[in-house]
């Protein structure tokens, strides 16, 4: 499946990921310039912060573009740079295809949509929730949600973090990984011979 252009910003992390941070699209969240995604912004360096201070990267250096990712992963719902300022509904369609099939690839433990439209997109087709609560991230930001084989913990928009933000998600992803977030089980009992088999 070639990818349907060559101005993109893909997917950058570890390719066995705990952790799936979803952005929307180089337009809104970054990347152009350094090719990293969430990179190029003003608010990228409290972005990474946080995530660092949450363990799930460790050191950043957004002058050079290093980022040292830690059980994690980032891409976008729509990686290729946008010939428009915002893409229409054909365009996210085309792409969608691509996103998918890097998400279940990945197949990280937690989602952590960025913005409403990948916090909407991720509770509309990975979960069994309503996407209308992406309308209020406020409330979800940094909150866990359980989804279909996934957890997902929001991250409202980079780009409208108040002070506390930063701390929320941060105190959000310490406290998730004191708990058995992989939620794996071992259903082993279920098949011949001595051997687990865990799902999620």
């Amino acid at each position: 499946m070639e990818f349907p252009c060559e101005d993109s910003v893909p997917g950058y992390g570890d390719a066995n990921a705990d952790f799936h941070v979803v952005g929307d699209h180089p337009g809104v969240h970054g990347g152009r310039e350094s090719g990293l995604p969430f990179t190029d912004r003003d608010w990228s360096a409290a972005f990474f912060e946080a995530l660092s201070a949450a363990t799930l990267v460790g050191d950043v250096d957004l002058a050079s573009g290093s980022i040292e990712t830690n059980r994690t992963f980032f891409s976008y719902l729509h990686a290729c740079v946008p010939e428009r300022a915002d893409p229409d509904a054909a365009d996210y369609a085309r792409l969608e295809p691509y996103f998918d099939a890097e998400l279940r690839a990945i197949t990280a433990d937690v989602l952590l949509p960025v913005g409403e439209r990948a916090a909407r997109h991720v509770l509309a087709d990975y979960t069994a929730r309503d996407p209308a609560l992406a309308d209020d991230l406020d409330d979800l930001h940094a909150n866990e949600l359980h989804g279909s084989g996934w957890l997902i913990v929001p991250i409202r928009e980079p780009a409208e973090w108040g002070p506390e933000d930063g701390r929320h998600l941060v105190e959000g992803l310490t406290e998730l990984q004191r708990t058995d977030y992989h939620r794996m089980a071992d259903l082993g009992r279920f098949v011949a011979g001595p051997e687990s088999y865990y799902v999620r």
